[in-house]
């Protein structure tokens, strides 16, 4: 069997005026070409030289002996040229990408010291413009553009973060959302929170919780929850979202986002109050946040006018009209 690597996608990586030819392989790793690492610092490929300057078993682009000095650990960690077959099956030497930005700091420190010799001038010109260039996107990055991987790989990562939160089959029922959640957001409303109050409104109670607990899970896990719950044939959802998430990674998030939340019911005075806190805090990892309903003067959810009642009780609103119906004299 051939286990030599294989490019899985290939590109031109456009710097200035020069295009570099790019490749990722089927392990992941981002290349760029032996050839086009001499093209990038407008060199091109040599034999090595048979004199006292240079360096045995270095690539030819920093075998010079006054470079040495200037090589640090990260970059002899990428100086191994890497053979891989090419989508057309022809035989490829190259270097993992990252190797681009560290030759570059070679130059520039070997230039701050005075030790570049006046033939070496012109690669630390090169290394200056490379590196303008390559601070504005990381160079895997620019690889994933380059070669189209970076679909294949939001995609490759959607599916390992469904995999870590998403459970294979539906969970057994099991009480996840405590009463105090629903008791704040009704006090934070001003609704009564009766077993009538909550019959009144159970889309806006649901928007609200998807909105402050599932759409904070990481992107794509709620519309794959919404996906896998199964549904009645009135449309319902005959099952409660947790129970898809994984025991592992699923539910430890769902209960840290819901213990964050819980504390900023129990902070705030109203529900526009508590919306004020939460776009703070969350501003500053994703932005913009959208709001979902408008407030009133009291600062409480203006509610859709044409909200119907439900025909029929939730699992979550029977077990709550248990609980208030419940009356420790009488006797069972």
């Amino acid at each position: 069997m051939d286990k030599k690597l294989k490019a899985t996608h290939e590109g031109k990586l456009k710097i200035g005026e020069i295009e570099l030819n790019v490749a990722v392989l089927n392990d992941g790793t981002r290349i760029i070409t032996q050839s086009a690492v001499f093209k990038a610092f407008g060199r091109t490929k040599r034999g090595r030289a048979k004199d006292d300057v240079r360096v045995l078993n270095r690539p030819a682009f920093i075998d010079a002996k006054n470079l040495q000095p200037f090589i640090d650990s990260e970059l002899e960690g990428v100086l191994n040229m890497i053979e891989y077959k090419s989508k057309g099956g022809g035989n490829v030497e190259g270097y993992n990408a990252d190797i681009l930005p560290r030759l570059c700091k070679v130059y520039l420190d070997a230039r701050e010291r005075d030790k570049l010799v006046p033939q070496q001038i012109p690669l630390a010109r090169a290394s200056e413009v490379l590196l303008i260039a390559l601070s504005k996107v990381g160079i895997m990055a620019l690889v994933d553009e380059a070669t189209g991987y970076q679909y294949d790989r939001e995609k490759d990562e959607l599916q390992k973060i469904l995999k870590a939160y998403i459970a294979e089959g539906l969970l057994p029922w099991q009480k996840t959302f405590p009463d105090i959640f629903y008791k704040e957001l009704f006090r934070l409303n001003g609704w009564d929170f009766t077993v009538s109050g909550i019959k009144k409104r159970p889309s806006v109670v649901g928007t609200w919780t998807n909105k402050l607990i599932y759409e904070q899970l990481p992107k794509g896990v709620i519309d794959e929850l919404k996906a896998k719950t199964p549904k009645s044939l009135s449309g319902h959802y005959t099952a409660r979202f947790f129970q898809s998430l994984t025991a592992e990674t699923g539910n430890p998030h769902l209960t840290a986002q819901l213990n964050q939340i819980i504390t900023l019911f129990q902070l705030s005075d109203n529900m526009k109050h508590m919306w004020t806190q939460f776009e703070k805090l969350k501003s500053r990892q994703s932005g913009q946040l959208e709001l979902p309903f408008k407030f009133d003067n009291e600062g409480r959810t203006i509610e859709p006018e044409h909200t119907e009642p439900l025909t029929e009780l939730s699992d979550f609103n029977k077990k709550l009209k248990l609980g208030l119906g419940f009356n420790p004299k009488k006797k069972c």
